[in-house]
């Protein structure tokens, strides 16, 4: 991780610089974004998919405040999915700062540049919503062949009774484990002694 910093006046701009590998070379970005006039620029080499593991962006996003804007050259080095970098974005807005790209028509500020990542929305979207189109019409093709097996659901058996035994309601259970009801009362049950078939003390 490396970090540059020169004096920073009120409502300011930030840079931030990503290479997915440690043998990639950060300085393009420093220069791209240094010669639009950013100096402050915090920088990392990461190949995070998320928010999550990348400290230098989570600073930056923790720091800004109201007025000020985040900078990059293209947003494939802020976010490496339509899911991610609209949760920056969200980020961004409710701090009441704004996004730029030095490379890209994105400016979070002007209607154009919402405008611009409204449209990389839609399509983003629509590439998911023929995906899942596609999926579905293998999977019935699959059953009409008859081979169509479905998903086998994974149950961990062992924290579905552990929760049950703490107290946890099987309601919440399913939820919190991503499994059905059913399959929380069929743990529940296995685990119960088998009354039916315990013989009656005679008298």
């Amino acid at each position: 991780m490396e970090w540059r910093e020169c004096p920073v006046p009120p409502g300011s701009s930030y840079g931030y610089a990503r290479v997915s590998t440690t043998d990639q070379d950060l300085d393009v970005q420093y220069e791209a974004l240094e010669k639009a006039g950013y100096r402050v620029i915090r920088a990392e080499k990461v190949s995070g998919t998320s928010v999550r593991g990348r400290d230098e962006l989570r600073t930056l996003l923790d720091f800004i405040r109201p007025g000020d804007e985040l900078v990059v050259t293209r947003v494939d080095r802020l976010a490496r999915s339509m899911g991610d970098l609209q949760g920056i974005i969200r980020e961004l807005k409710a701090k009441g700062a704004t996004l730029r790209a030095t490379e890209q028509p994105i400016d979070t500020s002007t209607p154009a540049g919402k405008a611009f990542l409204d449209m990389l929305g839609v399509f983003a979207e629509f590439e998911t919503n023929l995906r899942r189109e596609r999926q579905m019409e293998g999977i019935a093709k699959a059953k009409a062949r008859g081979v169509y097996k479905g998903r086998k659901a994974s149950i961990n058996v062992e924290e579905v009774r552990r929760l049950l035994a703490e107290g946890v309601r099987p309601s919440a259970v399913a939820p919190q484990l991503r499994i059905s009801r059913t399959s929380v009362w069929r743990v529940s049950r296995s685990a119960e002694p088998d009354t039916a078939t315990t013989t009656a003390p005679t008298a």
